[in-house]
This record gives C-alpha cells, structure tokens and sequence, in this order.
C-alpha cells in the first residue's frame, strides 16, 4: 500500500457554474466556488508592445508575474468589479471544458490555494458530463498527470456519482434516472444497476442558467435600475434567494396582484462604480424563473418539451424491464432542482403523463386486462446540491476505489490514453 493510498482522494466536482472541492469521506465538500478564471491582461499587453526596447529578462518576468497573477470564484468576480485589468473566462460552458488553459489555473489554485494540499500525495477523482467525448478525459489525464504529477487519477460519470450519494441515505438502489439540472446542462440520464443506458441519455437545452438568464431579461423589461454590468449577477443571486415552483401559474399570479405586500420582495444593492445604494423589487420572477422547466415556451421558442415529458420519453425508451423500477425511483441533482417544491411539481406531473397512459391502455383493451398502477416516485434529498460531490466523497472512500485508479506508472507506460475509459473494476473495458 504505497502512502498516497493511505489520504484520502481528493474530489473536485468541476459544473459550468459552481466546483464543489474537498476530500473523499467528508459529508459536504470543503469549498463550493464559481467556475470563473480572472486573468490579468495587462501584462500580456505590455510584453508585446516592449519587445523592442526592454531586455528578455523584464519581458520573461513580466510573464512569469501573469501566470501567477489570476484569481478564481468569488475573488475573481471581486478583481474584474474592482479594476479594469482583469478578463473574466468560464472555462466550461454546457457541462464542456471549452478553455484548456483557464481549466489548467483554475485547477492550480483549487489544489494550493484552495484544499493548500500537495497533488504527489493524494489520488484524484474528478467528474465529467455524460456526454464528455473521450478525448476531453485525454486533455485531463495529461494535465492531472504532467502539470500536477498526481499519483492516480479517476474520471467518473457524473449522474452515476449522484446516484452512488443514496447509497448511505437509503437502501442500496443503484437502478434510477438522475434528473441532473445544473448551470449549464441538464441531462437526464437512465441508471440501471450502476450501467448508464447510454442509447437513452436525454439532454435538455435549459438549465440553471437560462433560468438566471429569464429573470435578467423579466427584470429588465419591467424596468428595474439594475447597473447592466451587474444585472447577471443580481438575477442569479435573486433566483438563488427568492425563486420557487408553482403548482399553477394562474392561481399565482392571482395571488401576488391580491397581496404583493406579501409576496414582493425587495432587492439591495450597490452599484459598482459609483458605490451609490439601489434597491428594487422582486415580483412574478420569483416563480416565473422555475417555470422555464415545465413551460419552455415562455423563455424560448426553439425548445418546447417540459421536463417532466422528456423524463418520460427517456424511460419509456429505456428496455421494457426496467421501466418500473425507473419511474420508482427518479433521483434529483444539482442546484437548479432547489427550487423550493421543485420535486412535488415534478412528480405531480409525470404521475399526470404517465396515468393518461395507463387509462388508455385500459380503454384499448376494453377492460378485459387491467393494468397495475405505476409507481411515480421523484427522490429529494437534503444533499442533492452537492449530490454527485458526495457520491464521488462516498466513492473515493471504499478501498475499491484505489484499485480503480490510473495510476501514473500506467500514464507512463500507455499514455494518456488509458484516460479514456474508467471501470469500475480493473479488468472491465
């Protein structure tokens, strides 16, 4: 047992919006931060415009400086809001490292800034999107192995992981679908017996961010006096605070004109630039946002099926033995399912689908066979923010998983391709 095996793993949970870091058998992850790089571009600037005159030294330095000088999460947002200097870069967008090098930094100052931990002595477990193409587990491989020399390494699929956090919580049930909305994908993916049916992953257009995106574009029409510079970030932190899910639009838009003293709610900021004080208020958005996933058509006209109706496309495309214990057992993940009521709406919903179906096979079959109900059950848990960061924390902590590991010995021998595939047993490609 060599000694890194004997640390424990750290886990980094990388999502378009927020990464969830921290080590294996903790309960909740040590830091959760945004997925944001702030690069200082000033200096690049100032490199190429001295080539001429100034030594190599000063240009080398000046180089040297602008690696080190980034800052990630809410520093970040903090350093572009305070100077001018600083060039913010998401690094993932849809779930999908797009900016290599920003990755790369963010990484760093996740591992020494962050976790402060040395990357030689822990094994790493970090996490991907469902439909991540092989080669992006390649550029991560290398880069865990060649910049951050870890002595082992292992990507895992991100529902799988949300689906492995119940283990603790309830029975053992590794057949489900996770129902995964983050910031920027949301996919919905059939899980049976710890097998993703790859052929019936379905992935939906809207997320966390588009939601963030619909009260940006609500507050803006009515007119509220958000600095522009700011109103992306005071809408996510409105939908963060005050958004819930409705059980009928009508109903609530009733409710907020009878007594808005009641559901309004006011917003206070500063603006940045001159630090003057403004507030202003928060209506139908507060459920409008979470609407987007049961009524796409208010936000957008290119995509137009409800959530709870690709949910039941997904299993009902799924093999025809699974499909009960599917619908039994529908796992909730990531922070845009929060939304307060979120799961009952859901379930309340697919129940609706999948009744009209039953009742009309009954009526196909003119009462001859009755079929027995199907059981709709949509799973929500305390953790289910940080859902697939606990299951990797549950993961990273059964002795299997050390077995599991690329380890660098194999990087070196194989390459990064052996990045590729992760098995759950060695042995198993």
């Amino acid at each position: 047992m060599d000694s890194a095996a004997s640390r424990p793993a750290v886990v980094i949970d990388n999502g378009t919006g927020y990464t969830k870091m921290g080590f294996a058998g903790n309960v909740e992850p040590c830091f959760i931060v945004p997925t944001v790089v702030a690069v200082n571009e000033s200096f690049q600037n100032q490199s190429r415009s001295s080539s001429k005159s100034s030594n190599w030294l000063a240009q080398h330095s000046a180089g040297v400086m602008a690696d080190l000088d980034f800052y990630i999460g809410d520093d970040a947002h903090a350093r572009s809001r305070s100077s001018s200097i600083y060039n913010l870069t998401y690094p993932i967008k849809h779930g999908q490292v797009e900016n290599w090098d920003a990755m790369e930094r963010f990484w760093q100052h996740c591992i020494f800034n962050y976790l402060r931990c040395d990357p030689e002595d822990h094994y790493f477990l970090l996490t991907e999107s469902p439909l991540t193409a092989p080669e992006s587990r390649e550029y991560t491989g290398e880069i865990m192995f060649e910049t951050f020399n870890v002595p082992g390494l292992y990507i895992a699929v991100q529902p799988v992981l949300a689906l492995a956090a119940g283990y603790t919580t309830s029975k053992c049930e590794m057949t489900g679908v996770v129902v995964d909305v983050g910031d920027g994908a949301t996919h919905v993916v059939p899980v049976a017996d710890g097998y993703v049916i790859g052929s019936s992953i379905k992935s939906i257009p809207i997320s966390g961010k588009d939601v963030t995106l619909y009260i940006q574009q609500l507050m803006r029409e009515r007119g509220e006096h958000v600095p522009p510079e700011d109103s992306f970030e005071v809408a996510r932190k409105v939908k963060e605070t005050y958004c819930y899910t409705c059980s009928d639009i009508v109903k609530e838009f009733n409710k907020h004109d009878k007594e808005p003293a009641k559901y309004i709610k006011q917003w206070k900021g500063v603006k940045p630039k001159t630090g003057a004080p403004y507030t202003c208020d928060i209506g139908y958005e507060r459920f409008l946002g979470p609407e987007v996933f049961f009524n796409p058509e208010i936000y957008s006209s290119d995509f137009t099926s409800p959530l709870p109706v690709v949910i039941d496309k997904c299993i009902q495309s799924a093999p025809i033995d699974t499909r009960r214990a599917l619908y039994k057992n529908i796992v909730l993940s990531g922070g845009s399912t929060m939304f307060k009521d979120f799961h009952r709406r859901l379930q309340r919903d697919l129940k609706k689908i999948v009744d009209a179906r039953v009742l009309a096979s009954d009526a196909r079959l003119g009462g001859e066979l009755k079929a027995q109900p199907v059981e709709v059950n949509v799973v929500s848990h305390p953790i289910q923010k940080f859902a697939v960061w606990f299951g990797g924390s549950v993961l990273g902590s059964t002795p299997e998983f050390f077995e599991a590991c690329h380890t660098k010995a194999e990087y070196e021998e194989y390459g990064a391709s052996i990045c590729r595939t992760n098995p759950v047993f060695k042995g198993m490609y």
